[in-house]
This record gives C-alpha cells, sequence and structure tokens, in this order.
C-alpha cells in the first residue's frame, strides 16, 4: 500500500510550481460540440497522461489543503474522476453529485441550467451530514450552473461548502460568469481560459 499524503503536509510534487502551459498541451479544442458555437475544451488527453493528471491532482489538493475539508463531491462525469484520487490523498470521504434518475434510493435534487440546455442534479439524501465541511470538484467553470446546483444540494442537507475547485475556469468568455453568479465561495482553478 502507498503512503497516503495528509493535507497538513505538502508531497515533494505538490511543492513544485504548477505549470499551466504543460496542462494546456494535454487540453484538445473540439470546436461544435456538443452543439454549434461551443469549443469543448477535451480533458481525456490530460488522464491519460500520468504526470499531467498527478499534476492535476495534486495542484487542486494543494489549493484547499487548509480548508478542513471532511468530504469531497465530485460532480458527473468528470468532477468523478477528479475528486475520487483527491479524497484519497486528503483521507477524507468522497460523494457524487449524479445527474437525475443515476442513484438508487432517497435523493435530493435541484434543477439547473447549462451552457446548452437544462438538467437536474441529484445527490443521496443522508450523503452529507449537517455540519461537515465540504469541497465540490468538477473539470469547468463556465455558467456556473451545474455547481451552483450541487452548492444548493450541500446546503439544504446543511452542509458548509468551504471550497469550489475546477480545473479550468473559462472566466474570459462573456457567456460564463460562473464566479459572479458563485460570489463568496472559495473557488480555485487551476487554469483560466
Amino acid at each position: 500500500m502507498r503512503n497516503r499524503c495528509s493535507c497538513s503536509g505538502v508531497s515533494k510534487s505538490m511543492e513544485t510550481i504548477i505549470d499551466t502551459a504543460y496542462l494546456r498541451r494535454h487540453i484538445k479544442d473540439v470546436p461544435n460540440f456538443p452543439k454549434r458555437g461551443i469549443v469543448f475544451k477535451d480533458i481525456t488527453p490530460l488522464f491519460r497522461n500520468p504526470k499531467a493528471f498527478g499534476i492535476v491532482v495534486d495542484g487542486l489538493v494543494r489549493q484547499f489543503k487548509d480548508a478542513d475539508v471532511q468530504i469531497v463531491m465530485g460532480i458527473e462525469s468528470r468532477g468523478f474522476l477528479l475528486s475520487a484520487p483527491m479524497a484519497y490523498v486528503m483521507e477524507v470521504g468522497k460523494v457524487m453529485a449524479r445527474k437525475k434518475g443515476k442513484l438508487p434510493g432517497e435523493v435530493i435534487g435541484c434543477a439547473h441550467g447549462l451552457e446548452y440546455g437544462d438538467s437536474v442534479l441529484e445527490i443521496h439524501a443522508d450523503a452529507i451530514r449537517k455540519g461537515e465541511r465540504v469541497l465540490i470538484i468538477d473539470d469547468v467553470l463556465a455558467t456556473g450552473g451545474t455547481v451552483g446546483a450541487a452548492v444548493n444540494l450541500v446546503e439544504r442537507l446543511g452542509g458548509i461548502v468551504v471550497g469550489l475547485g475546477f480545473l479550468i475556469d473559462l472566466a474570459e468568455f462573456a457567456q460564463c460568469e460562473g464566479r459572479k453568479k458563485l460570489a463568496g465561495y472559495k473557488i480555485r482553478s487551476l487554469i483560466q481560459y
């Protein structure tokens, strides 16, 4: 079994400055996906490269090492890929926020808008305990609709949102005003477009 990193300490790889140019080389632009006019940021090449993936996980963990996180919530689906290794490294619990109809048992949901439509996000009704400190992770911050729904769900269950972490922030695009909608929360991202 490998030694896990404690949030109170910083691993050797976490001490380095994040080379965003290196990470950007592993992100591919896909024009007109999922609909015309949208330039999709495909991060699958980044996940294929173990060094790049490790830099992302360590970099996001470092952003929240002093937040006293108790639960890491990953948003479907690419948020799962980032949040699971983060929870492992941070030695905390992990929960999932999923699209409507994907979770068994009792759930609570929140409708929200996307850059290209509408959706509903759900979590188990017992996923978060009152007072638990929750870090919410997703791949991209754009309009803020999906992560805003996740914040709503955590707070409805009595949890405390201690941070919102993203691989990519699309803050420079006029239609992507996620940061404005989420003012007041600790927002961290590794790459800005």
